[in-house]
Order: C-alpha cells, then structure tokens, then sequence
C-alpha cells in the first residue's frame, strides 16, 4: 500500500470519545495535529479535550459530512462503530483502520472464522442461531462460553454454559440474539500483544503483556510477560500474521489464551488497548503515538521498552464508600517510587467503569510488582 502523507497541523478525525481517544487526542497534539471528536456524550473524556467536538451518533449523516470535510484523516477507538460509517468516509477521505478489517473484529463469528481460514490458532467454535443450532452443537464444546456475536466487552454478553440446558436458558437470557459458542478451554495463563502496522506493512510491536481479570475486566497487566519467553515472541509472530491477513493499519490488541502450554487467539480489538497502556510510561514511543503515526503516513517509532512495568486498572467502585460518593485519596499512592497515576476526567464513577489506570515502572521486576501490589493494597484492593 502506498503510504499517504499527512503533515502537520492537519485535522484528525476520531470516532469514539472515551479514554483511549482522549490518548490519541494528546498524542496527535503532541506532534502538531488538531483533533475533531464524534462522540454521543456531551462529557465524553476525549471531547473535553480535543480542538472540535461533534456531538452526535455515529450514523448522524449531517456530523459524518461534517467530519470527512474537515479532516484529512479519520481513525477509531472503540470496534463497535458501525463498519458502514467507516464505509460512508472511507469515500471522502483516508481511514485506518478499514471497515473491512474492523467489521471482522467487532463480530465474533467473522473473527474466528477469519483465524479458522488464515490458519491462525483459535478454539472450536460453532454459530448458533437457534434452539435447534444448541441442541445439535458437537459435544465436545461443553462445557462452554456462549457470547453474543456482537456489542459485547469486559465479560457483559456472554455465559459460560456447562451443558446444552444451561445453553438454551442463557441464550434465551441473552436475546435470542446470533451467539457463538467456543469450548472452555483449560487456561494456563493470558498474554496480549499490542503491535503498530503502517500504511507499507512496517510493523512494530511492544512486548508482550500477561494479563489478570477481575469479573471479565482487565485488573492487571505484568511487562514483560511472566510465562515463556518463546510463547511470548510466538504471540508477537502470530499477531504480526494476523494484522498482515487484515490489511491493517493503525494500532491492533490482540489478546491469547495459553492452554496446556498452547498459544490461542481469543480476541482482537481494532484499536489501541488497555492492556498497552503501560507503553505510555514504560517505552520510547506509545500505543498512541503509534496510532497518530500510521494514520499519518509517519515513521513508526520505537516499540521497546526502556522499563519493566505493571499496571493496574481503577474502576468506579474505589469510588464509593457504603452508599456515599467520594474521590479517592491518591496522595498515599502517589508517594510510591515509579507510580504513574492517570485519571481520564469521566464525569460520573460506576461499578466497573473503567476511570483510570496506575503504572509502576522501574528496572528490578521484583520491586516494581511489589510496589504495585502494595499501591493496591492502599486503595483498598484485593490482591491480584
């Protein structure tokens, strides 16, 4: 592909508002570019800090006419933006990544049926559209994980489902709506790779992440990866094949299971990702920086990582005490050596919501998730 040359102090175009595009926000101002953000919420983290905030859905025709006249480029945050928007722009102006490649990630069908096809490692899977699809589904899927096809993240849509009555309920409970169904796997552990594509096929990839959750949303990330080495530069291997299958451009999360020693894909997001938020403090070059750059036909900078790290997401909860709302006390976590705090300006905590992120950095591996551990163990924590 030949690359397309988007020079400074252009106008960006970003469709979603949370966190990870107010990180794009600074970090395409950061290298001279101006930010237009479409995005619903009047609050959203990554309007209140851009240059224009369009405040409007996604299919809004009068704000995508408006976004594709006045900026040279568009690019995503989140993979649930409907595939055909990114179509309708793509004809007016340069977007990275394509709707073909999001399309694939935000369905779970497409997604592993596209690594059933490239030969990537995946899970057995079946589609269920039916009662009848369930009851007739190869036993060797239960137990298993039923997940709505699409709209689904940090653990919500989904079921895990020991035998084919407990498949029917849940899928009842979920709408009747286009499942799949993927064995439960045993799992040894979970790593991720984010990596960069250019508009040429340049590829850099940051080091590999182990990855903990807490009810189906990342809790902890560890940098670099705890597991084998090998399985590690694997993973980076098996997402540098997918993002060249996809005909990627921009920053992609992929995220593996390891089973029985075995590297699996499980997902993919089109997009920076939360486990790569620890490459804001810990490498030369971001998630972010990475995704500016190859939306703007830019070099790709320097993956590695100069510190070893962990992070550590904060939900709404810390928020609240009893029935009573109130800001955590940050001043007893700040006096820990190597802690990064970054909060990303949500207006409104709740249960789950993902309204920042702690990084502890440094040069002994030891050290650095013991003082992480015990930055959580001041907030109040569980231990991961």
């Amino acid at each position: 592909m030949k690359k397309s040359f988007i020079p400074a102090p252009a106008v960006l175009g970003m469709l979603g508002g949370g966190q990870l595009g107010r990180y794009f926000v600074m970090a395409a101002h950061e290298l001279g570019y101006q930010v237009w953000v479409l995005d619903p919420d009047q609050d959203s983290p990554a309007g209140l800090i851009a240059d224009r905030h369009l405040c409007a859905e996604y299919d809004d025709s009068a704000a995508l006419a408006e976004l594709a006249a006045g900026c040279a480029a568009v690019t995503t945050e989140f993979e649930n933006v409907p595939a055909e928007t990114l179509a309708v722009l793509a004809e007016q102006v340069p977007v990275h990544p394509s709707a073909a490649a999001v399309s694939v990630c935000q369905d779970r069908i497409a997604e592993k049926t596209f690594l059933k096809t490239h030969g990537l490692p995946h899970g057995p899977f079946t589609e269920i559209n039916s009662l009848d699809d369930l009851r007739n589904a190869p036993s060797h899927l239960f137990p298993g994980i039923l997940k709505a096809a699409r709209l689904g993240y940090d653990g919500k849509g989904q079921a895990v489902v020991d035998d084919r009555a407990a498949a029917e309920h849940a899928w009842l409970a979920l709408g009747s709506v286009r499942c799949i169904l993927e064995a439960k796997l045993p799992l040894d552990y979970e790593i991720s790779v984010v990596l960069a594509r250019g508009q040429d096929g340049q590829v850099r990839a940051f080091p590999s992440a182990e990855n903990r959750h807490r009810n189906g949303i990342l809790d902890v990330s560890i940098v670099p990866a705890w597991g084998s080495a090998c399985l590690a530069d694997t993973a980076g291997e098996v997402a540098e094949k997918l993002a060249a299958c996809l005909g990627y451009v921009g920053t992609l999360g992929v995220e593996f299971f390891v089973t029985r020693g075995q590297l699996v894909v499980n997902e993919m997001a089109p997009r920076p990702h939360n486990s790569g938020h620890y490459t804001i403090d810990a490498c030369a070059t971001n998630q972010f920086q990475q995704q500016v750059r190859a939306l703007c036909g830019l070099p790709l900078g320097d993956g590695r990582a100069h510190s070893t790290a962990v992070m550590v997401n904060l939900l709404g909860d810390l928020w609240f005490n009893g029935a009573e709302q109130r800001e955590p006390d940050w001043s007893a976590l700040l006096e820990i050596p190597g802690l990064c705090l970054h909060l990303y300006g949500k207006q409104s905590p709740r249960s789950g919501r993902k309204m920042g992120h702690f990084t502890v950095v440094g040069d002994d591996a030891k050290q650095v998730y013991e003082r992480a551990m015990k930055a959580r163990q001041t907030l109040g924590l569980p231990d991961a």
